[in-house]
């Protein structure tokens, strides 16, 4: 009797001869198949009136399906017809419901169609992976209508054609496609069209305001006429789908005990529209204990009658009576750890770092070394702390601020105009003539007093005498050690060459002179017995006669590296950088003495020079110039050079300018009358700079450097001391070759003409006139 119940509800089972009837399959799909859509199909829109079906009713459903199959028909029949008839009228009403269900559907869906509301779901449905579903759905449709999804899972958008998940898409930007498909296949991505194109485009295209581009996919997307509603829904802050209705009456899906009983049912009594009594007398209690003053009320908080001086200074919107805003004072810095009087171990400066602040020059030094007291009062500006505050806010209170406003400066106008080199002439400007001969490099050169001789000493162990005017070498001087320096005596009657080479300075005659002059160099250069060293082995020198030229020869105990004669042609000094105490010593040629003056050197000495006309002597260590004064024994002045090592030194003919060349590129000028720090710095060399040499008479010094070139400058020193000397470069000499990462290796001035002549690396003396 269930079993026929069932079959006469709605025809739902299938028969038990294996064939399918239409009808009835439809609806088994739908109860089998749909379950989970349909069920929540009823929940919202059968209004409750499918709710009371019980677990018994589904339970029921439950058996049928079990016993859907056939073979198992028989077997059951004749227990289920033993079973009471309640199940069989409850099944019916199920099938009964739900076909009623579905009509009542078909009919609302038919109306909305009609009114341009029907839900889009049904275009928008996927196609991949739901082929089943289609096909099952598909008889239903015939009897009870097309299926709505009304399901808000991201599955019934359209699919993504870009699979990479989420890599950013700038790993992307510089390829040619945008990711790759499920099969591993690149997507390619569009030719991006030109802006003009696409402009004229976008104005013929009646879509082009609604068309998006879509960065993740690389495709371009033309909104539909539903899509842009809802958007304009959105943007008014109503609910997207105009189909959902926001104010559905509220249904209880639960089980509670007064379901189906209203807060209140009775209607609203009169007693609410009437003022009450009692809230009466009790405003007029308040009322009355404000009057007595017995309640108070929060006042308002008063101005303090001390203010901050400074307080409104960030208050732009203020203004004064001319209309400026307050202008702040400057604020001091705020102390902090290393600033306390006992500060953390950590902030305490060790003895190495301390010492290492006092080899420091004064700029690069701290402003402030943290020390530790045991009290405020002991540290040494307590006694004045509050006489300097009063101080500086009596100046800040005081002190008028103005604003002031802003000028407008042409760049231009902040450079310094110099002259231009054609109002500087004379200056050697070409290349005149070339001397040949040496088979190493040219490492040293000098002229004489007159200007007519030229000497030069190279690494292949020789000494060259050469004529000026004509490029001749009268004389050479084999000493088979690489010549380091010469240089040529200044007092013209005494025709000598002091050449330094190994640990010796040769002091021999040049034979340049006449026979008056040879005859005096040549008494000059004989050993006397009262030379130093000649009977003392215990002399920082050794006198003695020369066996390579006729001359004397000066032994050190160290390799000699430069030699410097005084202005007067009796004394010169040499220079021994590896030595201590003996670094720098003073010869004495008429009595063949030898001096040591300087035995604590403050530093590798590099250069020596006498002043050129008063009892000074200049010392040069890698960074500091000391200059002392030969007649007070004292030192007179510290120059500091601003360089990480000097190379070469040179003085003004006057006396009061130095300049100094250093093997980091930099040419530092010296106005000793001004400052200890230098004048003016340049950097036109790209390499180290090898020497530098001022002129005799001309307003002219040059330089030369390993970049195989020589710079020559203008140098103006004026007599009047308000006036700073005018320095303008006027000509790069270029000639000489670079081999093995040297150039030119020094430079002189010819003493009476605008001449200058360079030594390389390449063998060759090259003489540059105007």
């Amino acid at each position: 009797m269930a079993r026929q119940g069932k079959r006469k509800a709605g025809d739902v089972r299938e028969p038990s001869n294996g064939t399918t009837d239409p009808e009835s399959s439809d609806e088994g799909d739908l109860l089998e198949g749909n379950a989970s859509d349909d069920e929540g199909a009823l929940s919202d829109g059968s209004e409750g009136g499918l709710v009371a079906s019980s677990s018994e009713d589904e339970g029921a459903l439950a058996s049928e399906e079990e016993g859907s199959d056939p073979e198992s028909d028989g077997e059951g029949e004749s227990d289920e017809e033993n079973e009471d008839g309640e199940i069989g009228e409850a099944t019916e009403e199920l099938a009964q419901a739900v076909q009623d269900y579905y009509l009542e559907r078909d009919a609302r869906e038919g109306e909305e169609a009609e009114n341009g509301e029907l839900v889009r779901g049904q275009e928008e449905v996927g196609v991949s992976g739901r082929g089943e579903e289609e096909e099952r759905r598909g008889a239903g449709e015939e009897r009870f209508g097309p299926h709505v999804d009304e399901s808000d899972s991201s599955e019934d958008e359209r699919p993504d054609r870009n699979t990479v998940g989420n890599v950013p898409l700038e790993w992307y930007k510089d390829e040619e496609h945008i990711g790759y498909t499920k099969h591993g296949k690149k997507i390619i991505k569009q030719k991006r069209k030109d802006e003009l194109d696409k402009f004229l485009k976008q104005a013929d295209d009646p879509k082009a305001w609604r068309t998006l581009y879509d960065e993740y996919n690389d495709e371009d997307i033309v909104l539909s006429k539903e899509e842009i509603a809802m958007i304009q829904r959105i943007r008014q802050g109503k609910i997207p789908h105009a189909e959902v209705n926001p104010h559905e009456p509220y249904v209880d899906w639960f089980e509670f005990e007064d379901k189906g009983q209203p807060l209140s049912g009775a209607p609203e009594p009169k007693r609410r529209f009437i003022p009450s009594k009692w809230e009466a007398k009790q405003v007029v209690k308040i009322v009355r204990a404000i009057r007595k003053g017995w309640i108070s009320f929060d006042k308002k908080p008063e101005a303090p009658r001390v203010y901050l001086l400074w307080e409104d200074d960030f208050r732009t919107a203020d203004k004064t009576a001319n209309g400026l805003t307050y202008i702040p004072p400057p604020k001091p810095k705020l102390p902090g750890h290393e600033e306390s009087y006992n500060p953390p171990l950590e902030y305490l400066p060790t003895e190495e770092e301390l010492n290492s602040y006092d080899l420091m020059y004064e700029e690069d030094r701290p402003k402030y070394i943290p020390r530790k007291f045991d009290s405020l009062r002991q540290v040494p500006s307590y006694a004045n702390f509050v006489k300097d505050k009063f101080e500086r806010c009596l100046d800040l209170y005081l002190s008028p601020r103005i604003r002031k406003k802003r000028i407008n400066i042409d760049p231009e106008s902040l450079i310094p105009k110099l002259p231009k080199p054609k109002d500087l002439q004379p200056f050697p400007t070409t290349l005149y003539l070339e001397f040949l001969g040496h088979e190493g490099a040219v490492r040293t050169l000098a002229t004489d007093p007159s200007g007519q001789w030229l000497a030069s000493g190279s690494r292949d162990g020789t000494v060259r005498l050469w004529e000026v005017q004509t490029g001749r070498c009268r004389k050479v001087w084999s000493l088979n050690t690489p010549v380091k320096f010469l240089s040529w005596n200044p007092n013209p009657d005494r025709p000598l060459l002091a050449v330094v080479f190994g640990r010796s300075v040769l002091l021999m005659g040049s034979g340049t002179g006449n026979e008056t002059q040879s005859e005096a160099a040549a008494g000059l250069v004989k050993l006397q017995e009262t030379a130093t060293g000649a009977a003392d082995e215990g002399a920082v020198v050794r006198w003695q006669k020369s066996e390579r030229a006729e001359g004397l020869e000066v032994v050190h105990k160290h390799d000699v590296a430069h030699v410097s004669w005084h202005h007067k042609g009796d004394y010169f000094a040499s220079t021994s950088p590896d030595a201590v105490s003996t670094a720098v010593l003073v010869h004495q040629l008429g009595k063949q003495q030898t001096q040591n003056p300087f035995r604590k050197n403050h530093g590798r000495v590099q250069r020596v020079l006498f002043h050129p006309t008063r009892p000074f002597f200049f010392v040069a260590t890698q960074t500091h110039v000391r200059v002392y004064n030969l007649a007070k024994q004292q030192l007179a002045k510290k120059l500091t050079a601003g360089v990480n090592q000097i190379s070469s030194m040179a003085i003004h003919s006057g006396g009061d300018n130095l300049i100094i060349g250093s093997y980091d590129n930099k040419l530092t000028w010296f106005d000793m009358d001004l400052s200890t720090k230098p004048y003016r710095t340049l950097r036109y060399h790209d390499s180290s700079i090898e020497g530098v040499a001022f002129h005799r008479s001309y307003p002219l010094f040059a330089s030369c450097s390993d970049d195989g070139s020589a710079h020559v400058f203008h140098g103006m020193v004026y007599s009047n001391l308000l006036e700073n000397p005018l320095i303008v470069p006027v000509k790069i000499l270029r000639g000489h070759k670079v081999v093995e990462s040297e150039g030119v290796l020094d430079c002189a001035f010819h003493p009476t003409q605008p001449w200058l002549f360079t030594a390389g690396a390449d063998k060759s003396i090259k003489l540059y006139c105007n």
